[in-house]
């Protein structure tokens, strides 16, 4: 629920501004606003999952985001439905914490393998099936009342997850019952205190990295990007702070994590590879959408190919990951690159509608490399994460990964608007591209996603590089224990 709002409001924004007579401004807000307080509060909700219960905290989310989508949905202007997207991400932050945390409270050694994988075959099916989702719904509610609908289709799931919720997930008292080890309550090693001044300096250097970042086009100057050094201060702040908390008390975040070389290099590919991986949602929607005359419910059935060879590698890569390890994990974006490369290639040979035929199986690729890029990352990088800490640790992997798809669809974004120019620009803003007749310039928007996709692949191909280094270093690691001394 909570990823697929971030993909499937895209294919929305047309109707959103027939129902609502949204500006491009409120638009924006309609899809920042989401990403600001999903990012905001990770961290300090996977620290209170630990702390406090993450069944708790899971059903506090979870209703939290039914209701604020519900409350989405019958909105009857644009402030209103801001200010509800806005809670919506806080909702949506403080329930994404606690799923990674379950699985590494319940699950040991290869059983947390699968377990992640089948968490990541629901973050690649979501992520990719926004689209196509949101074309459904839209075409069924209607060009100018259909947006609501994207909001709607969470409060039926949400009603049946939550008595399912309390019903499956273990509450805190029962794991200290049965399995003491987890939960760290045994050797009163469990963290206790949320940390407030830690909470606030975070959230203030998150809120100043992202919010140039998502308003990058429609905040306009160069002002904006002293927000950066600005956040690199508060984080700095933040570090100190933490460091000189974890002599007396428990912080918000044990910086003594980013020692393993697991866990640091993992939240780096994460940032990264998501950099590139979301970017090419979003430029691959604008292209079709507002260059080619595509409607809402063909852009989604593009990216089709994607999300079905994500969710079906993500399934496989969480059995094996355990055996095979880090490698798995650069093979699987040497087939990112590779399927992102065909799509490049495909985009140039049928430059028109068709377009969407000839990126198939190029883009199924892509999707079967992502399935073994993120769910297995995060099993690597938890791993030797304590418990204890499982939900703070997995709230700053989620933090990189929203970072990372800021900061990729800013740079991305720019090139892509920058070659297709202020006429693109200014449709794609606008919702006016979404099927509402023929491109005037095809030729002008291939050229401008194949800039935008020439940058994804880069990054890519830098997530590659850490994740090779990591597989070097590990190989040079065991021959050096396995040699003989003496």
């Amino acid at each position: 629920m909570t990823l697929l709002d971030v993909s499937i409001v895209n294919v929305a924004l047309p109707s959103l501004k027939a129902g609502l007579h949204a500006s491009p401004d409120d638009l924006q807000w309609v899809l920042s606003g989401y990403a600001l307080a999903f990012g905001l509060v990770l961290v300090p909700a996977g620290r209170l999952g630990d702390t406090h219960g993450r069944r708790a905290a899971f059903m506090v989310g979870l209703a939290a985001f039914t209701l604020t989508s519900a409350a989405a949905g019958v909105a009857t202007g644009p402030a209103w439905l801001v200010a509800a997207r806005f809670a919506q991400g806080l909702a949506s932050g403080i329930l994404n914490p606690q799923v990674a945390g379950l699985i590494q409270q319940l699950f040991q050694g290869r059983e947390r393998g699968r377990a992640f994988g089948l968490l990541g075959a629901v973050i690649g099916l979501s992520t990719a099936i926004g689209p196509l989702l949101g074309g459904l719904l839209i075409s069924a509610g209607g060009p100018t009342d259909g947006w609501r609908w994207v909001f709607y289709v969470n409060v039926p799931i949400g009603l049946a997850a939550l008595p399912a919720a309390y019903r499956l997930l273990p509450s805190h008292r029962e794991i200290r019952q049965h399995r003491p080890e987890q939960d760290g309550a045994a050797s009163g090693s469990r963290p206790t205190g949320l940390d407030p001044v830690g909470v606030v300096l975070l959230a203030i250097g998150v809120v100043l990295i992202l919010l140039p970042l998502v308003e990058e086009q429609q905040w306009r100057g160069s002002l904006k990007w002293l927000l950066v050094p600005a956040a690199a201060a508060f984080l700095a702040v933040f570090v100190l702070w933490e460091r000189r908390r974890a002599e007396r008390a428990d912080p918000l975040l044990d910086l003594k994590l980013f020692r393993f070389r697991s866990y640091s290099l993992g939240s780096a590919i994460a940032l990264v590879y998501f950099s590139g991986f979301t970017a090419i949602f979003f430029i691959f929607t604008l292209y079709v959408q507002a260059g080619l005359g595509y409607s809402a419910l063909l852009a989604g059935a593009a990216m089709t190919p994607f999300a079905v060879g994500s969710g079906v590698a993500s399934a496989l890569g969480g059995r094996v990951v355990t055996k095979l390890g880090r490698p798995l994990i650069a093979a699987g974006l040497v087939m990112v690159a590779l399927g992102l490369g065909g799509t490049l290639l495909a985009v140039h040979l049928v430059p028109g509608r068709g377009v969407g035929w000839a990126a198939a199986l190029p883009l199924a690729l892509a999707g079967l490399g992502s399935g073994l890029v993120i769910a297995p990352n995060q099993t690597i990088t938890l791993s030797e994460v304590p418990v204890r800490y499982a939900g703070s640790a997995a709230g700053v992997l989620q933090t990189a990964q929203r970072i990372g798809s800021a900061v990729g669809i800013a740079v991305v974004g720019s090139v892509f608007f920058a070659a297709v120019g202020a006429a693109a620009s200014t449709s794609a803003g606008s919702g006016s591209g979404g099927g509402s007749g023929r491109p005037r310039d095809p030729g002008r928007w291939a050229d401008a996603f194949q800039r935008g996709l020439a940058v994804a692949i880069g990054l890519v191909l830098l997530a590659l590089l850490i994740a090779a280094y990591d597989v070097v270093a590990t190989y040079r690691k065991a021959e050096g224990s396995a040699e003989p001394t003496g």
